[in-house]
């Protein structure tokens, strides 16, 4: 549909139905798919990072400090950015940001594909990171504004899309890079490329809602969801924090170290343990779709107590099983642990009303920072004691979702 003829079908309807109320009720699905399928690229491209660990340490004799280093480049940088970004778009809305990142992402591939040492590929990282930064709280804030009143589907939707590029990474790395080695990384811009050219068509829709107010009508309709003084919502934030903190910090354990774990305890090949890896990450993209909807018709609280909580028993029993049953239970514990994030993330912006761009870039940032710095504690920790000792403290992480008591309980939330 051409530009004019959009605008003339939006001009049509609002002449019959106000566009608060039609912004507060309608679910953009073309969007949310477009949004969760550009996630999805961008996904896959961050995912080649941990994927490439046996590689690039075999080639550069690197140690897992080392490893961590290159993780902890990666997320801080994309910690540090994305509140910042999420702050000025929420002011100043750019309709092609997103393209915009996702350029800067496929000048970090190339540079990674052709990095000859460990300096040039910490620059890598950074450089994708940078574009991470730019991506997530943009493309969150406009999953919202595209949500209707389904704001968990809609946010489970789009992580679901980077959950399971996220899972491809192995994958593709066990087919094209392990076997053809660091260069063949530059094939991967196509997937940028592609990622370019579906933002760029998100940025056309968003460009038209600011031209005709709906952004700004979307914020204006915001509501918050509970009567809470500003010390117990700042309390709330700090609770939530807590439990996406634990969350990440073991979920980073088997993204980064799991294929040693596996190569280290049971003689598995490389090839063999990006499999399991990508089994692992593929749990947790099933698992991410179910957070949302639950959480809108059950209340979010119920959710997060479940999703962090109920991993516990699989995270526990994971370090002191055979190779089958360690498979069995990452599964398990991904796909429970996975449902957390997209019910924190809409809880965190219920809390906090009309700043959408503001709470996306601070919990995706935190989640990209925290990320970062456990993998590199993680990999200080197994450079001093061993992979598997790394596991079994990280096995009780889970438990932290006790402190889901503490959150206000939530109400459910009509469909539209």
């Amino acid at each position: 549909m051409s530009e004019a003829v959009e605008d003339a079908v939006l001009q049509e309807i609002e002449q019959r139905q106000p566009v608060a109320d039609i912004v507060a009720s309608t679910t953009t699905m073309s969007v949310l798919i477009a949004l969760s399928c550009s996630h999805m690229l961008n996904d896959t491209i961050q995912a080649l990072i941990p994927a490439m660990y046996p590689v690039l340490k075999q080639s550069y004799a690197l140690t897992f400090t080392e490893i961590g280093l290159i993780t902890f480049t990666f997320q801080v940088s994309s910690s540090l950015l994305q509140p910042m970004v999420g702050l000025y778009t929420d002011r100043r809305p750019k309709p092609y940001s997103l393209a915009a990142g996702m350029c800067i992402t496929l000048a970090g591939l190339l540079l990674l594909a052709a990095a000859g040492s460990f300096p040039a590929i910490l620059a890598a990282a950074a450089i994708i990171g940078a574009g991470s930064s730019i991506f997530h709280p943009e493309a969150s804030r406009l999953a919202h504004l595209a949500a209707g009143n389904r704001h968990g589907f809609a946010q489970s939707l789009f992580q679901v899309g980077g959950n399971f590029g996220g899972s491809l990474g192995p994958l593709l790395a066990a087919w094209i890079i392990v076997p053809r080695g660091q260069g063949s990384v530059a094939w991967f811009s196509i997937v940028a490329c592609m990622g370019i050219a579906l933002l760029t068509a998100v940025g056309r829709w968003y460009g038209v809602q600011l031209r005709h107010g709906r952004a700004k009508a979307k914020t204006r309709l915001a509501q918050r969801k509970f009567s809470l003084s500003r010390g117990k919502t700042w309390f709330t934030l700090g609770v939530l924090v807590v439990l996406m903190s634990s969350k990440f910090f073991y979920t980073i354990s088997l993204t980064n170290y799991y294929t040693f774990y596996l190569i280290h305890k049971f003689g598995v090949s490389v090839q063999q343990s990006q499999v399991y890896l990508f089994i692992f990450l593929f749990a947790t993209a099933a698992g991410t779709i179910a957070g949302g909807p639950l959480g809108d018709r059950f209340g979010r609280k119920a959710v997060i107590w479940v999703s962090i909580l109920g991993a516990a028993p699989f995270s526990l029993a994971l370090p002191h099983m055979g190779l089958a049953g360690t498979v069995v239970l990452s599964v398990f514990a991904g796909l429970i642990l996975a449902s957390a994030f997209s019910t924190i993330l809409v809880f965190a912006q219920e809390l906090v009303p009309g700043r959408v761009g503001l709470i996306a870039g601070l919990f995706f940032g935190f989640a990209f920072g925290i990320s970062g710095v456990a993998s590199a504690v993680l990999g200080r920790l197994a450079d001093y004691t061993s992979i598997e000792y790394v596991f079994q403290i990280c096995a009780w992480l889970p438990l932290i979702g006790l402190a889901a008591a503490f959150l206000p309980s939530t109400g459910k939330t009509v469909r539209a």
